[in-house]
């Protein structure tokens, strides 16, 4: 599918406001504004962005605890957005979600769970639940590579090879588990070989190539549609630590600095320009609407109000 200038911008535009949530959020959460922890995917945006760019409207996402930038690809709400982070009773989740729970079935946003590999055979449940009801569309599970290594992950996996469900999992390895090295942690250099335990297609991709990450989830999809599950891992890297908690003296600077020359969004820019797809202008015009709008979500949340203490029984149960 060739990509036209306009959504080309858009790719871009998603990974700008992502990156310019996150660098907001942190900066919140520095201030004491943000309740718990936090977990941010700066370095990651081309995943999130790059896989609901390939997406249709009707298709579902699941989300993982470092997925603000897949749930605003997705189409989300960015002010209810940051109201959610700021725990005030218009957000997404009426406040009781946070960072690591947002979640909105309007935007075909199943939510995110803060359990690793918690939320891959829900994404399961709602693949199995569009196979019955002969719905077209695909369910696309986002999980980190720590949670490859569940059980979850292994029994989600060949159960959606049994049915032949239209799903599409996609690892982001980001290179650690919390601080555990992928090196560490499996006897393999390339998750996507584990797709073959089940019968499945697995391809790995550069998770820091946008348009690879579109690419590959374009045929992904179509096949999840016609065959069944397919197994994308995309390889990244997280700039900032585990949570907002982590100091990051398991890595060395060295290595972090090597993977910040390998920015997505810097990644972009550069191939835009080269080929001529846009000019110094529309990309900084993008940036600065970017860093607008979420100016404008923190002015949003700050003047929302605070989740009723009356509410506090609701949403428990369905």
């Amino acid at each position: 599918m060739k990509l036209t200038h306009e959504k080309l911008l858009d790719m871009y535009e998603k990974m700008a406001l992502s990156r310019a949530f996150e660098e907001t959020a942190m900066r919140l959460f520095s201030l004491g504004k943000v309740h718990g922890t936090a977990h941010f995917c700066i370095g990651e945006e081309a995943t999130g962005s790059g896989v609901c760019a390939a997406l249709e409207p009707q298709d579902l996402i699941y989300a993982t605890h470092r997925g603000h930038g897949q749930s605003i690809s997705k189409g989300m709400d960015i002010n209810r957005m940051m109201s959610e982070f700021l725990g005030k009773g218009n957000g997404v989740c009426k406040g009781k979600g946070g960072c690591m729970h947002i979640a909105d079935i309007s935007a075909g946003n199943l939510g995110a769970n803060g359990i690793v590999g918690g939320g891959i055979p829900i994404a399961v449940g709602a693949a199995l639940s569009t196979s019955m009801q002969e719905i077209d569309r695909v369910v696309v599970c986002f999980f980190g590579d720590g949670a490859s290594n569940e059980g979850t992950f292994h029994e989600s996996l060949n159960l959606a090879s049994i049915w032949k469900l239209p799903i599409v999992f996609a690892c982001v390895n980001n290179c650690y588990g919390m601080s555990m090295s992928v090196n560490a942690s499996m006897n393999i250099s390339d998750i996507s070989l584990r797709a073959a335990s089940y019968g499945i297609p697995g391809r790995s991709v550069d998770g820091n190539d946008i348009v690879a990450v579109f690419e590959a989830t374009r045929e992904a999809r179509e096949h999840a549609r016609k065959s069944g599950p397919i197994l994308l891992v995309l390889n990244t890297y997280r700039i900032m630590g585990h949570s907002k908690s982590d100091s990051g003296s398991y890595r060395s600077k060295e290595e972090v600095e090597e993977w910040k020359r390998k920015d997505p969004i810097k990644r972009m820019k550069e191939c835009l320009l080269r080929a001529g797809n846009a000019t110094d202008q529309e990309l900084a015009a993008l940036d600065a609407k970017a860093e607008r709008v979420i100016q404008e979500a923190v002015a949003f949340a700050e003047a929302s109000p605070e989740p009723l203490l009356d509410t506090v029984e609701q949403d428990v149960y369905a």
